[in-house]
């Protein structure tokens, strides 16, 4: 096809929108909702996901030391610990340092503190960070196996709990993006049959003058495609607006922040491109083939 061919193609789709400017804004609605749907979908899911991983970040594994312990024996169970597997952060906290931050947490027991005198009651220990909380248990194992451990304390319960929750959470949520995509998919596809419908008669006539098939989909492609780039672009600015309008909201709960951490909530500035590229790719790509999808029948005539 020569490049005026296309040319005229293009503009023939352009003034389609206007000719039936009725049907291509019922598209463009259906287009937008949909998109909505899918889109607060995924960022919602994206959100429970950082929070419920914020919440594994604050799980700690603290390892007590046999009392007596060495420095240079300390200093190889620190490193030996930091080259296993999962683990992400390790850091020492001497008896010493404890024995003067719990004397300051508990200034109003200084008479138990006097009796002690200079016996120092704790002991040595790490605490440590693993970075997969569902191999909590297979690491624990392997720091047990190493020497001068006294006592490893970890929150298996809590640990098992956000384990099964994230899996739930994961195919709820996958389950519910893909019913919204399923439930758009339709929506859109019999609005767009709809749309095709009232026109039928022209398409039936293009194709008894010789019109190829490649020449009469284009026109609808085009149609199509700017449809839901502009459906995109609406679905884009209404996610932005109404996002920032919540975390807004989310931020003045500070109490709230305490329990799921502040690092938690995702900014819209941080998933703008990819926002901006599912919607606008996702609405052009969506209603040029719901378009073309939607006139094969019309053209089998």
């Amino acid at each position: 096809m020569k490049l005026s061919g296309v040319h005229y193609l293009i503009e023939q789709g352009i003034e389609n929108l206007w000719k039936n400017r009725m049907m291509s804004f019922a598209s463009f609605c259906v287009l937008l909702v949909s998109l909505l749907l899918v889109g607060t979908s995924v960022l919602a899911y994206q959100n429970i996901a950082s929070i419920v991983g914020g919440v594994e970040s604050q799980n700690e594994i603290i390892i007590y030391m046999i009392d007596g312990t060495d420095a240079e024996s300390l200093n190889q169970t620190g490193n030996q610990i930091r080259h296993l597997p999962n683990i992400a952060d390790v850091r020492f906290y001497s008896k010493e340092e404890e024995y003067l931050a719990l004397k300051e947490r508990m200034a109003e027991y200084d008479v138990l503190f006097d009796a002690l005198g200079d016996d120092n009651p704790l002991v040595d220990s790490f605490r440590v960070k693993v970075q997969d909380i569902s191999q909590m248990s297979r690491t624990i194992s392997q720091i047990q196996e190493l020497d001068n451990i006294l006592k490893i304390n970890a929150p298996y319960e809590f640990v098992s709990f956000l384990t099964q929750l994230r899996t739930i959470l994961t195919w709820v949520m996958c389950a519910l993006i893909g019913a919204m995509v399923i439930v758009s998919m339709v929506i859109i596809s019999n609005t767009t049959r709809t749309s095709v419908y009232s026109r039928r008669e022209e398409i039936h006539i293009m194709k008894y003058v010789g019109a190829t098939d490649a020449f009469i989909r284009f026109p609808f492609f085009i149609e199509g495609m700017i449809t839901g780039f502009f459906a995109g672009c609406g679905a884009l600015v209404i996610t932005w607006l109404v996002y920032d309008a919540l975390v807004k909201i989310l931020e003045n709960q500070v109490t709230l922040l305490n329990i799921i951490g502040i690092g938690s909530i995702i900014h819209f500035n941080a998933v703008y491109l990819y926002a901006a590229a599912a919607y606008l790719l996702g609405g052009a790509l969506i209603g040029a083939l719901g378009s073309v999808f939607s006139i094969r029948r019309y053209i089998n005539v």
